[in-house]
């Protein structure tokens, strides 16, 4: 008599049972592969070995290789990957000499080049005089410019870079807190407001016609204020305002930095000086004052009477009886 197996239908000898009906699958000639720790361990030397040689061909001095994790290994390589697709050392067009230490040491802040994405390129060496961070430091936040800011300016830096990209060589201005190494932060009091100014910039000498950078440059707009003189009138002015934010007074101070009659501002709304682009920002910091929680200084652009933009850091805060909304402007130059 003939016996079928119930699994795969095929014909079976009355001695054989299916190792299929068991749960199990036949038995194979090859050997399965199996992870052993010598073969984890050769896969380590591997990767370490490779690490190694990228390490090596990386342009910065023999003792900075030393110190590098293989994370900062990586950021650096992806880094220099980035600038060659933009900047083929062979098509490139003829250049200058390098920007020495001298030479940057003379930039008001350091130089930013970003992909269209957002990705950093290239990051000048002076911008720990800024942040504290060296570009090793610097990357092991992130590999985009979104990752060395800090809060809302995230959302600010994408409109910026969108608007810009639209069409390349119009340039934009946003200002935001960059992340800064903890000793500057202990020395300084926290992070840094930074204007980032810049435009993209068609690479003819790149392989692909459409190729764009975002070049800028990165400048600190104001020193800590902690070490600044709050009663002083050189650099703020102070203004009362009912919860709508219409102005029910001003210190005379504004009219040095705003060019306004103290008497031209009460009763106008403070949104009605506000740059457009940042009355979100605003919106957010008032909107928080009002419902009496916590809320962070802001950097705003605010117009002059002479129709020009000033930037200001604007701390508020609602008065105890809880009717009036106090700012405290600093102007940034």
């Amino acid at each position: 008599m003939t016996i079928f197996c119930s699994h795969c239908h095929r014909p079976l000898q009355a001695e054989t049972s299916c190792l299929l009906r068991r749960g199990k699958q036949e038995p194979s000639t090859s050997k399965p592969f199996r992870s052993t720790k010598g073969a984890s361990k050769a896969r380590r030397d591997q990767i370490n070995v490779e690490l190694q040689a990228l390490r090596s061909l990386l342009p910065i001095s023999a003792r900075e290789k030393e110190r590098l994790s293989y994370l900062h290994t990586m950021a650096l390589v992806c880094l220099q990957l980035r600038g060659a697709q933009l900047f083929p050392p062979d098509s490139a067009p003829p250049a200058g000499p390098a920007l020495g230490t001298e030479l940057l040491s003379l930039l008001p802040g350091f130089l930013l080049v970003l992909s269209a994405d957002g990705k950093l390129v290239y990051i000048s060496e002076n911008v720990a005089q800024v942040l504290g961070f060296s570009v090793v430091e610097l990357l092991s936040q992130g590999d985009t410019v979104f990752d060395i800011l800090h809060g809302q300016a995230h959302e600010d830096a994408r409109r910026n870079l969108l608007l810009a990209q639209e069409k390349p060589g119009r340039e934009v201005t946003f200002v935001g807190e960059m992340r800064t190494s903890k000793t500057f932060r202990l020395r300084h009091g926290g992070n840094l407001a930074v204007a980032v100014r810049g435009r993209f910039t068609a690479l003819r000498w790149s392989a692909s016609p459409s190729a764009t950078a975002f070049l800028a440059l990165c400048t600190p707009v104001m020193q800590s204020l902690a070490n600044s003189n709050a009663g002083s009138q050189d650099d703020l002015f102070q203004s009362t305002h009912i919860l709508d934010m219409t102005f029910t007074d001003v210190t005379e101070s504004v009219s040095y930095h705003l060019g306004y009659r103290r008497e031209e501002l009460i009763g106008q709304s403070w949104y009605s000086l506000l740059h457009p682009e940042d009355t979100d920002l605003a919106a957010t910091q008032h909107r928080a004052v009002a419902l009496g929680a916590a809320a962070g200084p802001a950097v705003l652009r605010v117009l002059r009477r002479d129709r020009t933009w000033a930037w200001l850091h604007v701390s508020a805060r609602r008065d105890a009886g809880g009717r009036a909304i106090t700012c405290t402007s600093h102007c940034l130059r």
